[in-house]
């Protein structure tokens, strides 16, 4: 099963994503790495649900 921070995890990573491509193609550094950094942040909540979910599970 699924949970919210899972999909909020991978809707942010692809936002990120776009983000910071955007910033590569216009040579807009600040926006770049924003990008970059909401990218991790996604990683990271996406990581927190994958561990509710196998915390879950093991119940």
């Amino acid at each position: 099963m699924v949970n919210k921070d899972q999909i909020k995890g991978v809707a942010k990573q692809a936002s990120g994503a776009v983000k910071e491509a955007a910033g590569k193609v216009t040579g807009n550094k600040k926006t770049q790495a924003e990008g970059t950094a909401e990218k991790v942040a996604g990683k990271v909540q996406k990581g927190y649900g994958d561990a509710k979910e196998k915390i879950k599970g093991a119940l």
